[in-house]
């Protein structure tokens, strides 16, 4: 199948990298051409515009990308996708995005015959290389159900969660519990080391008992407790994902207390110049409060 893939960054260009390995021929576009070099390589073919990409003759077109306004201004704005789509197409943004503006995307590509899927993505970047990503998915079934085994190439578990709109749905209420999970491990683990347990045994204890989350025994192991902050997951978008989260509670009226500190928290982190970092760099206010470090010698 011939595929358009816009956004070779850290989760992107291992998911076209994927696509390209199940057999399928892809166009790509980047604002970075040299994000895209591996894939070119691969034997991808370059598309100067998202207008272009979409232009190809690309069945599907797929966006991975940062932001809200991105994913719009990619989509609809000048040189866009919706210029260059062909009536038929799909077009399927697996960015983590409001669920507000997947369903206005939706409304304007449906006036040109495009359909519209969200299908955002977990498991972070080693998972987006081995192709075990989780895979959330709004949008007609029918369409869903078609492009299935594309959505395999990219991810071992594809879930249909619903009408347009439901897979972001999921995918924030998903990232808003590992990030909140991350901020309670924070406090447990410096209690724990300042009340004179150590690091290791006391994770180890965690991992193995009612308290096991994947925050612990995935990412913590290979980010914080190393001292490791190269993303991996950046603090600016767990920040995004969690406003997301924090904006439609308000939008549903729905009270949200533990959520809103998790939320503080990530701006805190923001304005310490953390942006870029691994989103484990949240815990390091806890640290510095507790004047405990987190870190495992040797793991």
């Amino acid at each position: 199948m011939k595929v358009g893939f816009i956004g070779a960054g850290n989760m992107g260009n291992p998911m076209a990298t994927n696509l390209i390995k199940a057999g399928h021929q892809l166009v790509v576009h980047d604002l970075r051409r040299e994000a895209a070099t591996n894939l070119l390589e691969m034997g991808a073919t370059w598309a100067n515009t998202p207008a272009e990409t979409a232009s190809s003759g690309s069945e599907i077109i797929f966006t991975s990308l940062p932001f809200p306004r991105d994913i719009e201004a990619v989509v609809l704005g000048e040189d866009g996708i919706l210029e260059g789509a062909e009536t038929g197409s799909i077009y399927v943004d697996l960015s983590t995005s409001s669920p507000i503006s997947i369903r206005h995307i939706h409304q304007v590509c449906q006036e040109k015959g495009v359909m519209v899927l969200d299908a955002p993505v977990s498991g972070g970047v080693h998972r987006a290389a081995d192709g075990s990503l989780t895979v959330m998915v709004g949008g007609d079934e029918a369409v869903f159900n078609r492009i299935k085994p594309t959505l395999h190439g990219i991810g071992s578990h594809v879930v249909y969660c619903g009408p347009v709109g439901n897979g972001m749905v999921c995918k924030i209420c998903n990232n808003l519990v590992s990030m909140g999970v991350g901020s309670l491990l924070a406090e447990a683990l410096t209690l724990g080391v300042r009340a004179g347990a150590d690091l290791a045994v006391l994770a180890d204890v965690i991992a193995t008992s009612s308290g096991s989350c994947a925050r612990l025994t995935e990412k913590f192991s290979q980010f914080l407790f190393k001292g490791n902050f190269e993303p991996g997951f950046a603090t600016s978008l767990a920040a995004k994902d969690i406003r997301l989260a924090t904006d439609l509670g308000r939008e549903l009226g729905l009270p949200m207390e533990v959520s809103n500190i998790v939320d503080q928290q990530h701006v805190e982190a923001l304005f310490r110049g953390w942006g870029p970092e691994d989103s484990d760099a949240v815990v390091k206010l806890q640290e510095e409060k507790a004047g405990v470090q987190l870190r495992i010698p040797g793991i």
